[in-house]
C-alpha cells in the first residue's frame, strides 16, 4: 500500500471491457522513492475520490480479490481516502 494525492483523471472511452465502469485516476505517490520511478501513477477508483484528495492505494492481486474483479485487468486501486495522517 501507499499514500499518494489524486491529481488528475483519465477518459478512455475505448479500453478493456473489465475496466468499464470504473473511474480511472491519476496519482502521484507522497514520496517518489516508494515507486520505482516516480512518476504518475493510473489507479481504478474503488471509492469515489476525488481531485486534491489523499488516498490510499493498493496493487497487484490483492486489488482483485473480490469475485468480481477477479478477471479484471486493474493493476492499482485507489482503496481508501485520507482524512488525516499523525506522524
Amino acid at each position: 500500500m501507499l499514500i499518494a494525492k489524486v491529481v488528475g483523471n483519465v477518459v478512455a472511452t475505448k479500453k478493456n471491457d473489465t475496466l468499464t465502469g470504473y473511474k480511472l485516476m491519476v496519482i502521484q505517490p507522497m514520496r517518489a522513492d516508494l515507486t520505482e520511478d516516480g512518476c504518475q501513477k493510473v489507479a481504478a477508483d474503488y471509492v469515489g475520490a476525488g481531485i486534491g484528495e489523499y488516498v490510499l492505494v493498493g496493487s497487484g492481486s490483492s486489488v482483485r480479490v473480490e469475485e468480481q474483479r477477479k478477471s479484471s485487468l486493474i493493476d492499482m486501486a485507489i482503496i481508501g481516502i485520507i482524512d488525516e495522517i499523525v506522524v
